[in-house]
């Protein structure tokens, strides 16, 4: 099977949750995913969730925890290009066949990655891998190089109303 590039984006809500949908369809068909967040270093439900479809996909965070209200230490562009590094080895291997970088663009606008490296990965990506990249603020050029962007767009909000985030539904 051809494996092509997706891009979900937007500044509304369902980038990853559409991503994490891709990934529960094709552990449903069998095939094997590799999810790899970026930016994010928390714990989230879905983290708890993958762990019981564990024989088909695979997560690890390649962040330490949320910056976005500050600056991005050092520490965090390490943690960051050190994981794009480990992906691209993985993807190369093609023990996989759905690849996600879960908030991959957002992780370029804040220059943890470089919008070039995230290029050179989409590039060298074998025939065979369905590689999906999350994110809000996709640097053109990436929306350039996939085949597939779907843009989210928030209309309306209950954040605007105060409400947090709720355990199982944003987290």
């Amino acid at each position: 099977m051809k494996g092509y590039t997706q891009v979900y984006t937007g500044s509304g809500k369902g980038k990853t949750t559409a991503a994490f949908g891709l990934a529960l369809r094709a552990a449903g068909a069998g095939l094997r995913v590799y999810i790899a967040q970026f930016v994010k270093g928390m714990k989230y439900s879905e983290l708890d969730s993958i762990k019981k479809l564990s024989d088909f996909i695979e997560i690890k965070q390649y962040g330490r925890d949320c910056f976005i209200f500050k600056d991005p230490e050092a520490e965090d562009i390490r943690v960051a290009q050190e994981g794009l590094k480990e992906v691209s080895k993985l993807m190369q291997s093609r023990k996989y066949d759905v690849i996600i970088l879960d908030e991959a663009n957002i992780a370029t606008y804040y220059k943890l990655l470089s919008v070039d490296d995230l290029l050179e990965l989409i590039q060298t990506k074998p025939e065979n891998v369905e590689l999906i990249i999350t994110g809000r603020m996709a640097d053109p050029r990436i929306i350039e190089a996939a085949d597939l962007v779907t843009e989210m767009k928030e209309i309306k909000h209950y954040y605007q109303k105060g409400i947090q985030a709720r355990d199982g539904i944003e987290k």
